[in-house]
């Protein structure tokens, strides 16, 4: 019997929420309302209390952050290679200069001594990216940000639900940014969330996301900012409210899956392919390197021959300074050669809770197929 395509990501929705959101649709209000305003307090309470903003992305989000944050022609931020090109392209669109580091071979992350090496005068940002939900070393960069006289944004895009040395992701810092794509640890179909600290955001980022309108008590407007419009609507924040209800049991679920694969392929791959483990990791990916040079084949036909076995494999991520943008402004992959590598090799395993423990073993049995011995 053929065996249904298991692709590398799905998600995971319940009856209630689905209910929900067909009675936010026959209620009438479907865009940002009452259902808006309980998913922020939601997320604000999940998070120890911290300022909770949502908004149509998480790319969205950074970029409002970044604005608020006063980043602008001119400014520098420093970014992981190794990252979805989000990170970066947020702030070339404020005009400003994305400064890539190199990130370490099993975390893909980037270190505060990386960073460190990478500030200029013209510095005002640092924007370290949790990768497939393992936490950076926050400590690290806090204290670099303070000695420094720096602001942090974190890309938390993978992270929601990432702890680091006990402590929520998005719950303590400066600024996180959070998505609910699709393919998340949680998701509103599309979507995202700022948590911060500093209050004085507050104001500019909700002009920001919608329009920069300012009303008076009459309820007359005024524009006093040319913003944009990043609002959340109602029906997906009520498929949020479903999700973070699920979302520590979906992050169970995701690290026992990520233990399966570890124990299945350790003994038979060089460590260094693996993903590294870790206290609090919330697994949004399984991220392995292939060992091309001995593969006998392309990464574009491993990738094909996996999903001939009814596999789907992803592609997290080229490497941001290899991409036509970023050469055509100067940047050369060879100055960051892990992130390189990762970019080259690596392919994303199939990973999310509805996955059962025999599903890992089906992608390992073909993975260690194809494989050279």
């Amino acid at each position: 019997m053929t065996q249904p395509f298991l692709p590398f990501t799905r998600p995971s929705i319940d009856d209630d929420t689905i209910a929900d959101v067909v009675a936010v649709l026959k209620g009438g209000w479907i865009t940002t309302g009452p259902r808006v305003a309980s998913f922020e307090q939601s997320l604000s309470d999940y998070l120890g209390g911290r300022t909770v903003r949502s908004m149509t992305s998480a790319t969205g989000g950074m970029e409002m952050a970044l604005k608020a944050l006063g980043v602008g022609p001119g400014d520098e931020v420093i970014v992981p290679a190794m990252t979805f090109a989000a990170s970066a392209n947020v702030v070339e669109r404020l005009g400003a200069k994305a400064v890539f580091v190199d990130v370490e071979l099993r975390s893909r992350n980037a270190t505060p001594a990386a960073m460190e090496a990478a500030i200029t005068p013209r510095t005002k940002v640092l924007m370290p990216v949790h990768f497939s939900g393992l936490a950076v070393d926050m400590d690290g960069v806090l204290d670099l940000a303070a000695r420094r006289g720096l602001r942090v944004m974190e890309d938390a895009a993978h992270a929601i639900g990432t702890r680091y040395k006990g402590r929520l992701i998005g719950s303590f810092g400066d600024v996180a940014s959070f998505s609910f794509h699709a393919n998340k640890n949680m998701t509103t179909v599309e979507g995202g969330a700022l948590a911060y600290a500093d209050s004085r955001l507050t104001i500019p980022l909700e002009r920001e996301r919608f329009h920069g309108i300012v009303k008076d008590a009459a309820g007359n407007i005024d524009i006093e900012t040319a913003g944009g419009k990043f609002n959340l609507t109602d029906v997906a924040a009520a498929v949020g409210l479903g999700q973070l209800r699920s979302l520590e049991a979906f992050n169970q679920r995701r690290t026992a899956l990520a233990e399966r694969y570890a124990a299945r392929l350790a003994s038979h791959v060089d460590t260094d392919r693996l993903p590294l483990p870790g206290d609090g990791h919330s697994w949004h990916m399984y991220p392995f390197l292939l060992p091309l040079g001995d593969l006998g084949m392309t990464r574009d036909a491993f990738i094909a021959k996996m999903r001939e076995r009814g596999i789907g494999l992803g592609i997290h991520y080229p490497c941001v300074p290899a991409m036509s943008y970023y050469r055509g402004i100067g940047w050369n992959p060879a100055n960051f050669p892990i992130a390189a590598r990762i970019g080259a090799e690596t392919v994303t395993l199939p990973l999310f809770p509805a996955m059962a423990d025999s599903d890992v073993d089906r992608v390992c049995d073909a993975l260690l197929e194809l494989l050279p011995r």
